[in-house]
């Protein structure tokens, strides 16, 4: 019995319908507990939807908790390790500010249900649903490397930008945040506009800022899509062996 939960909760790899079918299920509560977020007040029909896609959720936690063994691998130990990983804390924190108990005017939890905010980790629970999203985040951790040496020299770039500009035009930045943003912001050639230097030094390290941006930007997009192309090729090549797998039986 057990078996069959854990099948029919993981994602679907296409062989099984009761699986595909709760995968479809689970992305439109996700998507139906968001929308309330896009609002300010909370009318009756929003409290309607937010208990009972937060008592969906807290059913397909507590399915999931049951069945860790089979996911993790890891006997008895798996219970106790399960609640911390990742996706259950994603789980657990998304689900916790919708929880209340109606009685003598309390409601249990009301800080996490003033952190408000907490209720978008929902939309992170996508991830356990989509095959999209699960290619995507298979191609973050096969090229996470190259992603996280790009991001260290992004970081240091951005730090000496701040440091040369907060020197070269002291009396435009007021504090070295300030400059650390309009490094943020030159190095991603956003431009807000809102800090800039006026100097002509410091409009030529501007410049210079923004065209080595364009080239830090531009090093993961390349990598991130040459990642894709090997994912998807990737999923072709097993789509393949699997038919003719198939075939031979």
């Amino acid at each position: 019995m057990r078996k069959k939960l854990f099948e029919i909760i993981e994602v679907s790899k296409g062989d099984n319908l009761l699986s595909s079918i709760y995968d479809c299920f689970m992305m439109i509560c996700i998507l139906a507990s968001i929308i309330p977020l896009a609002f300010k007040t909370m009318n009756t029909a929003f409290i309607i939807i937010d208990g009972i896609t937060v008592s969906i959720f807290i059913l397909d936690y507590m399915l999931r908790l049951i069945t860790a063994d089979l996911k993790m691998n890891r006997g008895w130990k798996s219970f106790f390790i399960y609640p911390f990983t990742f996706m259950a804390l994603i789980d657990l924190f998304s689900i916790l500010p919708s929880i209340t108990i109606i009685g003598s005017g309390w409601k249990i939890l009301k800080l996490f249900r003033m952190l408000r905010t907490l209720k978008v980790l929902k939309v992170f629970k996508a991830a356990r649903y989509s095959k999209s999203i699960q290619m995507f985040l298979n191609v973050f951790r096969k090229q996470k490397d190259a992603l996280v040496t790009i991001i260290g020299v992004a970081v240091v770039y951005v730090l000496i930008s701040a440091l040369i500009i907060f020197n070269v035009e002291p009396q435009t930045f007021n504090n070295f945040f300030d400059a650390v943003y309009w490094a943020t912001v030159s190095l991603t050639t956003m431009g807000y506009g809102d800090i800039y230097p006026i100097s002509v030094s410091g409009r030529v390290v501007t410049m210079i800022s923004s065209f080595v941006g364009i080239a830090i930007v531009a090093m993961p997009a390349g990598i991130i899509t040459a990642g894709f192309m090997e994912e998807i090729s990737a999923n072709k090549q097993d789509k393949i062996e699997e038919y003719k797998g198939r075939k031979k039986e």
